[in-house]
């Protein structure tokens, strides 16, 4: 993002109102506080109980803190704006809010379809599972995901470094993301505008055939299995990642496909906000509720807690 006079912008933020900021502030608090204390504890559970050690616990732990990290990249900031009354960005923090947003965002999708493989492995290849998914593989799909993402938003990353900036400096978001910029940017936007798009769709499509696939698979093995009762713990093993996956393929769909960035990114905003807090605070309530194994670990630590506090 090349300028010519500005050296910080104004994030207008989501309301003007006075009162509105009030509640918005003290929601987006709580929500992140609420989802930092939720992830932070999966992640925690994992590293010490001694029967969270499959895969898919390993990218459960990988996935929370994902989820911490992108929550982290966009609230602060905004409720810093908001307490303060300032609203100015510099273009160095702006710039650096739009790579790790996008690169946090990015590695969620690439993890999300390394988690539906594992998923279609446990099922289809149940006997070789624990040998299939050893902790070399694990740590080498977590590893390609960070790759893969990074070479999915360097293209647009090193563009929008070129482009110009003017008059105007403000943009119409709450935080630093690709289609204020371009709004506001007096360069000819098309090509990076079209380079978005095609980055975005790109990473759409490489992790939902992945996911599809796998379910594919998952489908026909399930539906081979003589009992209703396999099918139906079968299919629960699998009902977190669905969820999470609905809620994040579903969130993208409305914040990048779309014509033009020139256009109203009021909606935007609200699907951003959803992205930002909600979606990461539903993360440890559907996993803990819809998996036996962390929410017995998560009852084991409350026990052991108890008791500690009691001597």
């Amino acid at each position: 993002m090349r300028n010519r006079t500005v050296t910080t912008f104004i994030l207008l933020g989501l309301t003007d109102d006075p009162q509105l900021q009030v509640l918005v502030f003290i929601f987006l608090f709580f929500t992140y506080m609420l989802s930092g204390t939720g992830n932070l504890t999966i992640i925690m559970l994992i590293f010490l109980d001694s029967h969270l050690k499959t895969a898919m616990d390993f990218f459960l732990q990988y996935f929370s803190f994902l989820e911490i990290s992108f929550t982290s990249a966009c609230i602060p900031r905004y409720l810093d704006n908001v307490g303060t009354g300032d609203k100015l960005i510099t273009y160095s923090a702006c710039v650096s809010q739009v790579l790790f947003t996008d690169l946090f965002g990015v590695t969620e999708f690439f993890l999300l379809a390394a988690m539906s493989y594992d998923r279609c492995v446990a099922i289809c290849k149940p006997l070789p599972y624990v040998t299939i998914m050893n902790s070399t593989v694990r740590r080498r799909l977590v590893f390609g995901c960070w790759l893969a993402a990074l070479f999915i938003i360097i293209p647009p990353l090193s563009l929008g470094l070129n482009l110009e900036f003017c008059d105007s400096n403000t943009i119409d978001h709450f935080i630093c993301d690709a289609s204020p910029l371009l709004k506001i940017s007096c360069s000819n936007t098309w090509f990076m505008e079209q380079t978005v798009i095609i980055c975005a769709v790109l990473t759409l499509i490489m992790t939902l055939m992945c996911v599809i696939l796998s379910y594919i698979y998952i489908i026909k093995t399930i539906l081979g299995f003589p009992s209703a009762q396999q099918k139906t713990k079968a299919f629960s093993t699998c009902s977190s990642h669905i969820i999470v996956v609905s809620i994040t393929y579903g969130s993208c769909i409305f914040i990048y496909i779309k014509p033009s960035a020139k256009e109203s990114v009021a909606i935007n905003k609200g699907v951003t906000v959803l992205t930002a807090s909600i979606a990461p605070l539903l993360n440890p309530f559907i996993h803990t509720l819809r998996n036996k194994q962390v929410k017995q670990a998560f009852n084991d630590s409350i026990k052991r807690i108890v008791i500690f506090s009691k001597k």
